[in-house]
C-alpha cells in the first residue's frame, strides 16, 4: 500500500465565525467553524505517493476525519486556493492551477444579500437572506455527498430536482476523484447497496426492528435510520443515540465501508467475489469465469519474482480494485500489483508455477496480490464480529 498522509494546510483561526459573506474569502491559512465547533472547513492537502493534492474539506473537528470534498475532480493549488462568495451571490474556488474557477453555486439572476455558512450538521448552506427576515435555500453540500455518510445526510432521490444522493469511494487513498464503488439507497426493496462500476456486490438486508440483516451490530447499534418516501424523496438517512460521538460511514478506495475512523466495518464489498452465498450481503454474478472456483481470493503478500510473464495497464484512472476485477477474469492471471506510487494502474503477473516466485517475510519484497485458494469460504459476519471471515485476507 502506498504511502500517504492527510495534513491540514490550513491555520484554524480561533475566530468564531461560521459564515462567508459576500466580499469574503477563505484561504489556505484561515478556516470556518460551525457553531459548536464540532466541524471545520477548510483547505487540506494530502500526499500521495509523489503528488500532493489539495481539496477544500469538511472535517469532524472530534476525529479529524474528513467528511466532505468540494473539488473532488480538479485539485488546486496548496497556498494559494481562495474560496469567495461573491456581491452576486456566486460561490466559487479559485486558483492559479485553475484554467477557471470551480462554481460551486451561480444563481440564474445576481443575489446580493446571501450568506454561506458551516452548520452543526456538518452541512454547508448557501442562503438567501430576505428583508422579512426569512431565508431561502441555494446550496448545499449535503446534495454532493462524497465518500461519508454522516448524521442527517441522505441517500436515495429528490423527486423535485432529479437529484440522486449516493457515495462514491475515492480513486485511491490519497486521491479524492471518484472511484470505482458507489454506496445506494435502493427504494423498492428497501436496502442499501453497493455497486462497482455499476454491477451489485452487496446488499445490506431488509431493516427489520431498526436493524439491517447484513450490517454487524457494532456498526449500527448506535444508529436510528430514517426512511422517508413521498411524492417529494425517496430517502435514507441515520442519526446517533449519542449525539456527543460523531458517527460517519465511509466508502473505502477498495470497497470496504467503515465506520467511524475505520473503527471496524459495515460491509466487506472488496471480499465479494460472485461466488459468495448472500448470508453476509455478497451477491451472486452470472459473469464468473470458468477458472475461478469458491475459495479463490487475492491475498497480500510480500514477494520476490523472475518478472517474466508481466504485464501492464498504465492508465491513471484505474485504481486496486480494477486491478483485482481485470486480473479475476483473466484465467492466465495469478497476481497483480500497482503500477503507480500513488496506487493507480496495473501490474499483472501470470507464472508457471510457484518456482517462479519466492514468498519470503524475512527479505524484502513487493507487495502483491497474490491470488489463492482458501477453501469453501462462508461469510460468516452478520451480526457479529468480523473477525473470522477477514481472516484470510491480510493488509
Amino acid at each position: 500500500m502506498q504511502l500517504w498522509l492527510w495534513w491540514s494546510s490550513s491555520i484554524h483561526v480561533d475566530a468564531a465565525d461560521d459564515s462567508l459573506n459576500p466580499g469574503e474569502t477563505l484561504n489556505s491559512f484561515t478556516a470556518l467553524y460551525s457553531k459548536s465547533r464540532k466541524y471545520y472547513l477548510d483547505f487540506n492537502t494530502i500526499i500521495s505517493g509523489a503528488e500532493l493534492f489539495t481539496y477544500l474539506t469538511i472535517q469532524s473537528a472530534y476525529e479529524t476525519a474528513v467528511v466532505w470534498e468540494g473539488n473532488i475532480e480538479q485539485s488546486v493549488d496548496e497556498t494559494d486556493a481562495v474560496l469567495s462568495l461573491t456581491f452576486s451571490g456566486v460561490l466559487k474556488i479559485e486558483s492559479p492551477s485553475l484554467k477557471k474557477p470551480i462554481i460551486l453555486y451561480s444563481p440564474p439572476q445576481p443575489i446580493n444579500n446571501t450568506v454561506a455558512t458551516l452548520l452543526d450538521t456538518g452541512n454547508f448552506v448557501l442562503q438567501h437572506l430576505h428583508s422579512n427576515g426569512t431565508n431561502t435555500l441555494l446550496w448545499q453540500s449535503f446534495d454532493y455527498p462524497t465518500h461519508t455518510l454522516i448524521p442527517t445526510m441522505k441517500l436515495g432521490l429528490n423527486h423535485k430536482t432529479g437529484n440522486r444522493w449516493l457515495l462514491f469511494s475515492h480513486l485511491t487513498e490519497g486521491r479524492a476523484t471518484p472511484g470505482a464503488f458507489s454506496l445506494e439507497w435502493e427504494p423498492k426493496g428497501q436496502e442499501l447497496m453497493i455497486r462497482r462500476r455499476g454491477k451489485v456486490c452487496w446488499k445490506s438486508g431488509k431493516l427489520r426492528n431498526n436493524r439491517f440483516e447484513n450490517i454487524p451490530e457494532d456498526a449500527q447499534g448506535v444508529l436510528k435510520y430514517s426512511i422517508v418516501s413521498n411524492e417529494d424523496e425517496d430517502t435514507f438517512s441515520f442519526t446517533s443515540t449519542n449525539e456527543n460521538n460523531t458517527h460517519f460511514w465511509s466508502l473505502s478506495d477498495t470497497g470496504r465501508l467503515y465506520y467511524n475512523y475505520e473503527e471496524g466495518y459495515v460491509a466487506r464489498a472488496d471480499l465479494c467475489y460472485g461466488y459468495n452465498n448472500t448470508e453476509g450481503g455478497c451477491q451472486r454474478w452470472q459473469d464468473i469465469p470458468k477458472c475461478r472456483i469458491p475459495g479463490d481470493v487475492f491475498t497480500k503478500k510480500s514477494l520476490r519474482s523472475n518478472y517474466e510473464n508481466v504485464t501492464y495497464e498504465t492508465k491513471e484512472n484505474i485504481n486496486h480494485s480494477d486491478c483485482e476485477a481485470a486480473c479475476w477474469s483473466d484465467c492466465n492471471c495469478n497476481g497483480f500489483t500497482e503500477f503507480y506510487a500513488d496506487g493507480t494502474g496495473c501490474r499483472f503477473y501470470q507464472w508457471n508455477s510457484s518456482k517462479d516466485y519466492i514468498v519470503d517475510a524475512t527479505v524484502s519484497g513487493q507487495d502483491i496480490y497474490l491470488l489463492e485458494n482458501k477453501g469453501n469460504i462462508i461469510d460468516h459476519h452478520h451480526g457479529r464480529s468480523n473477525a473470522n471471515f477477514i481472516s484470510f485476507f491480510i493488509d
